[in-house]
């Protein structure tokens, strides 16, 4: 238990499958386009002008240096194709005719490229942002809710963990909400320490973390108790509840409902203790 959690989901995103379906048709139109020239262009007919479309298109799926080298993959091909096809003189590829459309395709995918390039770095970080909890840096309720579905339709034993931190509300009377947010950050830190790589964690609400981690019943009882022990000697208090698929249920509501209920019976005990504990100090004093 002591690597770090591996926050992140596996899967092929959307934007993946559409970049690779452009860079797929970008070549193909290469094939189509100089084929089309090489069949059926003569003298100032310009088929030629048709290489910008696949041009743009491999700059939309693979970014700037790839936009430059479809520019410069046009320029090839339509030099090339004069040269096979016999309606048209040689000589027309060395007129700076040839230089200025090396120029314009390479300038028309670089510019399409570096365009393609900051849409998907603004992508990538607006995706970054809807994903992770903004206090803790874990992940958010969303996407645990989606890697617990996940885990339900793969049929394979595992354990869902709610923890749910112990009196924050005096820790925020006392010292402020800021402190209240710097204990949650610290249970968020601490929970990432203790959890194994293929675990998954998550802040589901203001003072609530859930944790899905393979393993049976007793495997679930075990985790808690070490978790509460090793957050307790920390100086965190926190209460843990449990379900363990398939044994508790199949869905998640099912599981969710389950630890929910162990959870709050833990936080009964929890309460209890500390107002027995209050007692018995003020009675010795």
């Amino acid at each position: 238990m002591a690597a770090p959690f591996d926050h992140g989901w596996t899967g092929l995103p959307a934007a993946t499958i559409h970049r690779r379906l452009l860079i797929v048709s970008a070549f193909a139109l290469y094939g189509c386009v100089f084929a089309a020239f090489v069949f059926f262009e003569v003298p100032g007919l310009g088929i030629g002008h048709f290489f910008y479309v696949p041009v743009a298109l491999l700059a939309l799926g693979a970014g700037l240096r790839a936009g430059l080298g479809g520019g410069a993959l046009a320029t090839g091909l339509y030099v090339l194709a004069i040269v096979v096809t016999p309606r048209l003189p040689v000589r027309d590829v060395l007129t700076g005719a040839t230089l200025i459309r090396l120029v314009t395709y390479s300038t028309v995918g670089g510019l399409i490229g570096w365009f393609a390039d900051q849409h998907r770095d603004d992508v990538s970080r607006l995706r970054e942002l809807a994903e992770r909890d903004f206090l803790t840096g874990l992940s958010n309720a969303r996407v645990f809710d989606g890697a617990l579905a996940r885990r339900c339709e793969a049929g394979e034993p595992f354990v869902l963990v709610l923890a749910d931190m112990d009196d924050l509300k005096s820790v925020n009377d006392a010292h402020g909400h800021a402190a209240g947010n710097r204990t949650i950050r610290e249970v968020g830190d601490a929970l990432s320490e203790l959890g194994g790589p293929t675990d998954e964690l998550a802040r589901v609400g203001g003072d609530e973390f859930a944790l899905l981690s393979g393993g049976s019943v007793e495997e679930a009882q075990a985790l808690c108790t070490l978790l509460r022990e090793r957050l307790r000697r920390a100086g965190l208090e926190v209460s843990f509840g449990w379900a363990a698929a398939p044994d508790d249920g199949l869905a998640p509501l099912e599981l969710f409902r389950k630890a929910d209920d162990r959870l709050y019976a833990a936080k009964l005990l929890s309460r209890n203790r500390r107002a027995v504990q209050a007692l018995t100090a003020a009675a010795q004093v």
